[in-house]
């Protein structure tokens, strides 16, 4: 297992990249640079949900390194509809990008070679997918799952009971020992959030 880590913006989002597969999960600002130096060549860039800090530089990578990109349909409009943001009383305009993929819950798709099960679980944002490597025991987590935390659920199309659902009902699921790389902030395992989480843990 080889996973490379960026993190940027004002909101401090970290993206993913995996060398081997050329897959790149979430674009914040400043990976489309920061890419550029480390020379790595994205295949695929995947969204894990489509508020505007993943998704920053979305359109730049696409561009720079004609990649396919892949989301959840409920994403398609967060990235694709330049005023989006705007609509909702949010001074931010994005570059809209080509969604060339549409991603659904799964047991497993393989994405450029490489076996993931696709959790859906919104709550956080319409369309949060979680891309778990059962191989690597890793969870690309998006903004569901903090170390100590969740995802806020008070943005547009945020739902707070049903964000909780989806972390206790499919990532709590998920052995002890897996690995969870969020959006923001340190890494963390199942079991600790399971059992310490102050929101959706067993304390809670």
């Amino acid at each position: 297992m080889n996973i490379d880590s960026f993190t940027g913006g004002i909101f401090d989002t970290t993206c993913y990249y995996l060398p081997r597969s050329g897959i790149l999960i979430d674009a914040p600002q400043g990976a489309a640079e920061w890419l550029g130096e480390v020379q790595h060549k994205v295949r695929l860039l995947l969204l894990t949900h489509g508020h505007i800090d993943h998704s920053w530089d979305a359109a730049q990578i696409q561009r720079e390194h004609g990649c396919t990109l892949a989301c959840h349909a409920d994403t398609v409009p967060l990235v694709t509809v330049r005023d989006f943001f705007k609509e909702f009383g949010m001074m931010w305009e994005i570059e809209p990008v080509r969604v060339d993929r549409l991603l659904e819950e799964s047991p497993e798709t393989i994405l450029e070679g490489v076996p993931f099960q696709i959790f859906l679980v919104p709550g956080h944002c319409p369309g949060s997918l979680c891309f778990f490597q059962k191989e690597w025991q890793v969870l690309f987590g998006g903004d569901v799952l903090f170390a100590g935390s969740i995802g806020r659920s008070d943005l547009p199309g945020g739902d707070h009971q049903l964000l909780l659902r989806g972390i206790r009902e499919k990532l709590f699921a998920l052995d002890d020992k897996v690995t969870v790389l969020s959006g923001h902030g340190p890494a963390t395992k199942i079991g600790v959030e399971r059992r310490h989480n102050p929101y959706v843990g067993e304390e809670a």
